[in-house]
């Protein structure tokens, strides 16, 4: 097969125009063309009033063919032998695994990386653990819409925790921007369309599968590793890891070797091998991984707010005439300004047609996120928009202040929200004016329980409120509309990704704690449901082949 790059064609282009772009292409006679599929397809909306398709496929012609047409153009990146983007196993466990000499793994959280973790795993053989502090799926979602409805916060089942992780309650985006030359990203997708996924995932430049389609396909997944010999048990908090004192020291703390978990029913789990998959938001756990001598660094994460506009008004912006069109649905955005202060402001987690949601995992704070369905068919469009803070500059203070910041924030909103789990709310015209809105206009937040209409500027440090209002006018110039004064602030978003990580080494194991191996966004090495699923298959690979290796030796 061959892959070709960079075919381009106008957006209402034929079904017969594709053949004849290849064999334009490749400068052959459409008879010598025996198939061909999509492989990607992405646009190119910088002229509204000239939208393009941009085309990766895979062609086939007879091997004579593909051989003249390879030497033709071999110094062209755009006509390449088809690579090898199937999935190689690393690794292969017996029949009686565990031995007796060896514990099964233990996976900690059952996010994204957790899941991914698990399911290689036991794809391998080796029958893991999984240890969740949250409920299953279904149960998770009927405590998270009891809260969006009632304000009943449940702290061990909510946005947060439970069966599929933050990215449950999301967009369901699936795409990323790390680099991925074993093409892991490839074997995500193919494990959510052999879940359930339409296989559209596999073709269309920026996947998504929104959140009412995850929770079957997160049940599915969760079968199949129970159906490879995994275990799976919620409502099972680990209170504290078992870690074992080394004779050697190091510069990063009195080394360890993990042995085992003790879960808050005071149950102990023994392992030699865990995996560390916890989500951004699991604090307490932090604070237990440092109490027992983990290392662990700060790390830069963004604060900001969650704005929203009618969809339509985002959809003309990006697309003119061609809003609407069904090949490009509803329109997304991703924007950057570097102001004057020395902050640079972005959007973040843009959710198309979707909602705002109460996202708090700790009563008596508040924060949000941003979801969509698969059919993006909501009123509002919505994303964060953030300004990076760091250490060194923001919370200096010890390893876990960006934490403190975080819930420092996060009550401020509650409390400005009236302490009810409100929401603090502010038209974009009148935060631009820095006055506090007194009623809505033409746009309904779609938040729930409710929301509280404030001034905004006492919910977040200074330099972030002076950072945000520069950049609002600058992106309106980027995308028409951006800075309507009936547009709505949300606040806070705080969790954009972990304030901490959880330092490992080249082999995937925690730089002063052996037989941990830290994954995912908690970690501090992944941000949404792609990237943190490529970390767990590594991580995956990492332990099982420590594992093997002291099996044979």
């Amino acid at each position: 097969m061959l892959r070709l790059n960079e075919i381009i064609l106008p957006l209402n282009h034929t079904d017969d125009d594709l053949p004849a772009a290849i064999a334009k292409k490749l400068n052959i006679t459409p008879d010598k063309l025996l198939s061909f599929s999509i492989y990607k397809r992405s646009y190119d909306a910088r002229k509204k009033s000239n939208i393009l398709l941009i085309y990766q496929l895979e062609v086939e012609l007879s091997e004579k063919n593909e051989t003249e047409i390879l030497n033709k153009f071999r110094n062209q990146p755009s006509v390449k032998s088809s690579p090898d983007t199937s999935y190689h196993q690393v690794a292969q466990a017996n029949d009686d695994f565990p031995t007796k000499k060896q514990l099964r793994p233990l996976v900690i959280g059952f996010g994204p990386a957790g899941i991914f973790s698990a399911l290689l795993l036991a794809q391998m053989g080796l029958r893991p653990i999984v240890l969740e502090r949250g409920k299953e799926v279904r149960q998770r979602s009927k405590d998270t819409f009891n809260f969006w409805r009632k304000g009943e916060l449940n702290t061990e089942s909510n946005v947060q925790f439970g069966e599929g992780g933050a990215g449950t309650f999301s967009d369901g985006k699936l795409y990323t921007q790390v680099k991925d030359k074993r093409h892991l990203g490839r074997k995500v997708l193919n494990e959510f369309v052999i879940a359930g996924a339409s296989k559209e995932i596999l073709v269309v430049s920026k996947p998504h599968i929104g959140t009412y389609k995850l929770i079957k396909i997160v049940e599915n997944m969760r079968a199949e590793i129970i159906r490879l010999g995994g275990e799976i048990r919620f409502e099972q908090k680990v209170e504290t890891i078992n870690r074992k004192l080394c004779t050697d020291g190091n510069d990063v703390g009195a080394a360890g070797q993990i042995t085992g978990v003790t879960l808050s029913s005071g149950e102990i789990i023994n392992s030699r091998h865990v995996i560390l998959a916890i989500g951004h938001s699991a604090r307490d756990t932090f604070k237990m991984l440092l109490d027992q001598g983990v290392y662990i660094e700060a790390k830069p994460f963004s604060i900001g707010f969650r704005i929203e506009h009618p969809q339509s008004v985002i959809d003309q912006a990006r697309f003119g005439e061609n809003a609407g069109h069904p090949i490009l649905g509803s329109a997304d955005y991703k924007l950057v300004h570097h102001c004057k202060n020395g902050r640079s402001v972005y959007s973040f987690c843009m959710c198309p047609g979707g909602t705002v949601v109460a996202a708090a995992s700790e009563a008596g704070l508040l924060v949000t996120n941003g979801m969509s369905q698969y059919s993006r068919s909501e009123h509002n469009a919505n994303s964060a928009i953030v300004v990076g803070i760091n250490p060194e500059q923001d919370y200096p203070e010890h390893v876990l202040a960006g934490v403190d910041l975080q819930r420092k924030l996060e009550i401020l909103a509650y409390e400005s929200g009236g302490s009810n789990y409100s929401a603090p709310v502010q038209l974009v015209g009148d935060f631009l004016k820095g006055k506090a809105s007194t009623k809505l206009a033409s746009v309904t937040p779609s938040y729930k329980p409710g929301i509280a209409l404030v001034d905004l500027s006492d919910t977040l440090p200074k330099f972030a409120i002076d950072a945000i209002r520069e950049a609002i006018p600058v992106f309106d110039k980027k995308i028409k509309g951006f800075a309507m004064a009936d547009a709505i602030l949300t606040g806070v978003e705080t969790r954009t990704s972990s304030p901490i990580c959880i330092k490992r080494g080249k082999d995937f194991q925690n730089i002063n704690t052996r037989g941990l191996y830290p994954a995912g966004e908690g970690a501090g090495y992944a941000g949404g449901i792609l990237s943190s699923g490529i970390d767990g298959i590594k991580v995956a690979e990492a332990l099982a082949l420590d594992i093997l290796n002291q099996i044979i030796h």
